[in-house]
Parts: C-alpha cells; sequence; structure tokens
C-alpha cells in the first residue's frame, strides 16, 4: 500500500467546502496561501505520506505554479499535479513535466483530468462532448509519453497533429500518470495509458467489481495497472468521538447549499459524479452506506464524496479490507488539513497492515514529535 494526502488549494478549514468552484463552497478559516499549502506538504511529508495531489478547476489555482512553489516547503514528498486534459498541448505538457523534475528532484506525479462539468468546460472554451474529450485524453497521453522519449517525432491524430516534436533528450525520470473515470470511455483510456488507476471511495463489492474489471481491460493490452482510492477520513480515539465529529460536519451544511451543489451534480455528464451523488441521493438521512463509509462529504463537495468514520482501529481496519480486494494505493484529505495530516499518519497508517510490519523508522512506522502547529 502507498499513501497520499492532499493539498487544499482553493481553501482550507473546519467545514466541507467545495474543491475546485468557489460557487457554493463553505467559508475557509485558512486562506490557501504558499506558506499554509507548504506547511501542509510538510506535515504530511512528516506524517509518511507518498504525495500530495492537488485539485484543478475553476475555482483553485494553476496546479503547476502552486505545486512548484510548496515543492520548495518539502524534500521527499511527491507532488501528484492534477492537467486538465486538453488544455494545453500535450508537447507543452512534457516541457513542463521536464520542468518540474529538474526543480523538484525528480518528485513530480501526475494526474490527468478528463473533466465532468460541461458548463465549466465551455467557460474554459472547451465544447467537446463527453466521449470525444475521453478520446483527447488519450491521444494527449499517447504524444505526451512519446515527447518524453527525447526523438523527434510525428503524429497525426484527430485532435492533434505533430511534426518533429520531442524534447531534446530524454526525460529521465518519467512521472507516473494518474487517471480517473467511472465510464466505459475512461476505463479504455486508463487500461491503455495509466500508471495508477484512481477511483472515488464506495461500498467494498462497488470497488472489488471495478478493480477486477480495470484490471481485465489492462491485461487484455498487455499492461499491469495499479489501482487508487480517493476518501476522506474522520478518525478519533473512539468511534463515538469520530461519528460526533461527522455530526458537526453535517450540521455545518445549510439546505441551500445542498440543492445547490445537486443541480450542479446533475448537469455533470460524469458518470463518477452521478455514482457519488447517488450515494446520498441529496438526502441527509441514511448516509451511512457501508461499514465506517460515510457518504456526508458529497452532499456539498464535487468529486470524492465518501468518508472513513470510526476509530484509529477501525478506520486502519477498512482501508485494510480495501487493499484486501486490490486497492494499491489511497489518496487521503480531512479537515483541517494540516492537523489531520498528523493525526492520520500517526495514529491511522501505523495500525494498517502496512503499518504494522513497518520498521520504527520506516514512512507509516512512529515519527517524532512535531514543535509546531497540529500535533494531534
Amino acid at each position: 500500500m502507498t499513501f497520499h494526502w492532499f493539498l487544499p488549494t482553493s481553501g482550507d478549514g473546519h467545514q466541507v467546502g467545495a474543491a475546485t468552484v468557489r460557487a457554493g463552497a463553505a467559508r475557509h478559516d485558512r486562506v490557501a496561501t504558499i506558506d499554509y499549502l507548504g506547511r501542509v506538504a510538510a506535515a504530511a511529508e512528516e506524517s509518511g505520506f507518498t504525495a500530495a495531489l492537488t485539485p484543478v478547476g475553476s475555482g483553485c489555482p494553476d496546479p503547476w505554479i502552486v505545486c512548484a512553489a510548496v515543492a520548495r516547503h518539502t524534500t521527499r514528498l511527491r507532488l501528484l499535479v492534477a492537467v486538465r486534459a486538453g488544455f494545453a498541448l500535450p508537447t507543452l505538457l512534457a516541457q513542463q513535466a521536464e520542468a518540474f523534475q529538474a526543480i523538484s528532484d525528480g518528485r513530480l506525479a501526475i494526474n490527468i483530468v478528463t473533466g465532468g462539468d460541461p458548463a465549466e468546460q465551455r467557460a474554459y472554451g472547451d465544447f467537446l462532448d463527453h466521449d470525444a474529450r475521453y478520446a483527447r485524453t488519450a491521444e494527449c497521453l499517447e504524444v505526451l509519453r512519446l515527447a518524453w522519449r527525447g526523438e523527434p517525432f510525428d503524429y497525426s491524430g484527430e485532435h492533434y497533429r505533430i511534426e518533429r516534436g520531442g524534447l531534446l533528450t530524454p526525460l529521465a525520470e518519467p512521472p507516473p500518470i494518474y487517471f480517473g473515470g467511472a465510464s466505459p470511455a475512461a476505463e479504455a483510456v486508463a487500461a491503455r495509458h495509466a500508471d495508477v488507476y484512481l477511483m472515488w471511495g464506495e461500498p467494498p463489492t462497488a470497488i472489488a467489481e471495478r478493480v477486477a474489471r480495470i484490471r481485465a481491460l489492462a491485461a487484455g493490452h498487455g499492461r499491469v495497472l495499479r489501482t487508487g482510492l480517493r476518501l476522506h477520513v474522520i478518525a478519533r480515539e473512539t468511534a463515538e468521538q469520530a461519528w460526533a465529529e461527522a455530526d458537526r460536519l453535517l450540521a455545518g451544511m445549510a439546505p441551500d447549499r445542498i440543492a445547490a451543489a445537486h443541480a450542479r451534480f446533475a448537469r455533470m455528464d460524469s458518470v463518477g459524479q452521478a455514482r457519488m451523488a447517488a450515494l446520498n441521493g441529496g438526502n441527509t438521512g441514511g448516509l451511512t452506506i457501508a461499514p465506517n463509509l460515510w457518504a456526508g462529504v458529497g452532499l456539498v463537495r464535487e468529486g470524492a464524496g465518501t468518508a472513513l468514520v470510526g476509530s484509529y482501529a477501525e478506520v486502519a481496519a477498512r482501508i485494510d479490507e480495501y487493499a484486501e480486494l486490490g486497492v494499491d494505493e489511497f489518496v487521503f484529505s480531512a479537515w483541517p488539513h494540516l492537523e489531520e495530516a498528523y493525526r492520520v499518519g500517526r495514529e491511522v497508517l501505523p495500525l494498517t497492515r502496512l503499518g504494522a510490519a513497518a520498521d520504527p523508522g520506516s514512512p507509516v512506522g512512529p515519527t517524532a514529535p512535531h514543535a509546531g502547529v497540529g500535533t494531534r
């Protein structure tokens, strides 16, 4: 198992806010300055996480620029930079990746995002429909990998045409490609081009089916694909304390915010978002959809809408359960992200199967107390 954290580049606080849009978001207690995001990244690094994921969208700053700045606040943490496919030529993306690897000492990973909100896509100037966007993503990734070879190449596709393109020299450390999407079009792209296929948190039976399907699709292309799961975490010393925190977060979700969020979700053509919205139906009752799996986050937040809720031991047991189903990597988050990076890293990860088997000095083993904010 590999564990990652999240950088709240649109702002942070003690309530659930939207990740990539401004409309309907909760008021953030903390502005996402580079100093603050650097502290979150340093907390994630110190607490044993391998990488930190950034969002991409109309309500958050450009991930390339933000992550390049945050990289200077850490020494080992990878930056999992979200990139909206089609918004920049893949030959330019290849150069950006090359520059990022140079300034970060090879700590780049890329999360390719196709986009699932037609209104947001059109606001950027992109009018392709759902399947056409995924077809463009597939070409984008083909060109990107060709460019990284450092040899002149030609390419002629429906969306890109390249003549004698490519980096001047091979990229010594091509970053791993993370990619998500629940539609058949998305799965086809992942099976052929991704290194890690990301899913949003669903009940274990659904995740088991998706893991089996994507691995079979990848095997059909002679490839082995890792899988990852994106989840929030509400973990406390006791289950009662954790559920009390979930209730507090739920109390902060005003009915008008819930209605506005689900109106936006309904206009999207993202299959993954539709699956998240269906887990709660816009209602505040019946949100526990599997043991320790709570769908309350998705009432107001786009994208990943579920959280593992429970005692430290219960949450660790659920992580192990997903791992046994074939999940290789986990991307976690919690509010506020600074304090909770320490909590999850120190209290939950060492209790997982990987943590229990780790040496004391390993990333998921015990760590020294931190002198600053958020030691618990």
